[in-house]
């Protein structure tokens, strides 16, 4: 499917919508604003745009009969050899819709499934890609070969036999069942990959977002990594974790995901819900939100709407508005009231960064208890137990003692009790105000692993 969908790169295109009563126009035209996009993504190009005003579907057209043949002809003059339409269209509308155009007809869905298939980079992202355009063809195929004579004769074969459809049919079905066994295999691998990094006892921190809101380019400035950012949607598809460090000295691991879109194809999440248990998973999801789109409310709705699709609509959350350096000011202090424990932020300049790691430290403080330690210096063990488990914000050695300030997961603080001095939650010791760091300590800079 992945080659068929390819031949219409750089088509001319004409775009159909159909606007129902009580629809916002501009929410429609914001619509179709996005399906513009996702046709330039594509590699092609919007020559017309067709909207029908209808109290609903029509079941052979989904648009009337005559608006139908209104953009054949329309095609025609154009020379367009492809009509987009922004809903998902039945099996039969299409076939309609294709016998009355002469042209070539898709929908959004087939759209977004194709512009998948160009962006998956990963063996894992193919699998899941692959799963949902068999997932979209298989009720959609129909009898448009040549050879669909009855298989007759021959002992074993008398009878109707199968048509070359049933074949067909029957052999998609068997790739998909492949398929759903491969991507199993691939959540189990996932599934192993965090407990490993559970191991760690790090915060799991989620970046979650409509298309194109700048999560790669804010994953890149939090965990200095380099990850794709391009001003496209879709732009990264397969999940990267990377380790970075809090302003706390906390480690946590931040995973880039993603995107998400109005109307993202039901058969899409489905494939991809072994990557998007990475987001279920998470203790913390930033939901980052393009503060210079015109409809950027809506988008949040919509990112929403598919966090409740994958059971992760009640994970810990924090409202990241980005792309601030392309919006007034004011503008930003208005969102800002309106959204009380939102940060606000330019992943590009880096400004409003410091204010995101710290929010985040807030948010993820309960999961780790500062203590003070003091341990003989040949427990290396637990020592080193303490710097791979744990956070040490200071270490001095004292004689045969080390004296360690540390961020502690409770497991790791339960196993350490007996070397506890004191939780360092506790009032300073006034013999101590102001000292600062104790002679000799070694305090980890910041820094982000690999």
């Amino acid at each position: 499917m992945t080659e068929a969908a390819n031949n219409w790169t750089r088509e001319r295109t004409l775009l159909v919508a159909l606007e129902r009563d009580g629809d916002d126009h501009h929410a429609q035209l914001d619509s179709l604003e996005e399906l513009t996009s996702l046709v330039e993504t594509a590699g092609g190009t919007v020559e017309e745009t067709v909207i029908q005003r209808l109290p609903h579907p029509t079941a052979p057209y989904y648009i009337g009969k005559g608006k139908a043949e209104e953009i054949a002809a329309l095609c025609r003059e154009k020379e367009i050899p492809l009509v987009v339409f922004d809903d998902e269209l039945t099996p039969a509308q299409n076939r309609n819709l294709t016998k009355v155009t002469e042209r070539k007809i898709i929908d959004r869905t087939q759209l977004i499934l194709d512009i998948f298939a160009r962006r998956a980079r990963t063996k894992e992202g193919k699998l899941q890609v692959e799963l949902a355009q068999l997932q979209y063809l298989l009720p959609r195929l129909t009898r448009m070969w040549g050879h669909l004579s009855r298989q007759t004769g021959g002992i074993g074969t008398r009878g109707d036999g199968e048509t070359q459809l049933e074949v067909d049919r029957r052999r998609v079905q068997e790739k998909i069942t492949r398929l759903t066994k491969d991507l199993e295999a691939v959540r189990r691998h996932r599934t192993t990959q965090r407990q490993g990094r559970s191991r760690h006892n790090w915060p799991v921190v989620s970046l979650v977002g409509y298309t194109n809101a700048g999560k790669s380019t804010l994953f890149n400035r939090t965990t200095r990594a380099a990850v794709l950012a391009e001003d496209k949607l879709f732009a990264t598809l397969d999940p990267t974790t990377r380790v970075a460090e809090l302003p706390d000295k906390q480690r946590v691991l931040f995973t880039d995901t993603v995107g998400f879109i109005k109307k993202l194809p039901h058969d899409l999440i489905e494939s991809f819900k072994a990557t998007l248990e990475e987001v279920r998973e998470a203790d913390l999801l930033l939901h980052v939100v393009d503060l210079s789109h015109p409809q950027y409310d809506q988008q949040i709705v919509a990112v929403e709407h598919v966090l409740q699709q994958i059971d992760a609509n009640a994970k810990p959350s924090l409202l990241v508005f980005n792309k601030t350096d392309q919006v007034a000011p004011e503008a930003v202090r208005r969102v800002l009231e309106f959204h009380a424990d939102s940060i606000a932020l330019s992943a590009a300049t880096g400004e409003g960064i410091d204010r995101l790691l710290e929010a985040i430290a807030v948010r993820l403080a309960a999961r780790r208890q500062r203590v003070r330690l003091s341990l003989p210096n040949h427990q290396s063990g637990l020592i080193a137990e303490i710097h791979r488990e744990g956070t040490v914000v200071e270490i001095a050695y004292e004689g045969d003692q080390a004296k360690i300030t540390a961020l502690l997961p409770p497991s790791l603080k339960g196993r350490l009790q007996p070397y506890i001095v004191a939780p360092d939650d506790q009032p300073e010791d006034p013999g101590n105000a102001g000292r600062g760091t104790a002679p000799g300590a070694v305090v980890e800079p910041w820094g982000v692993g690999a």
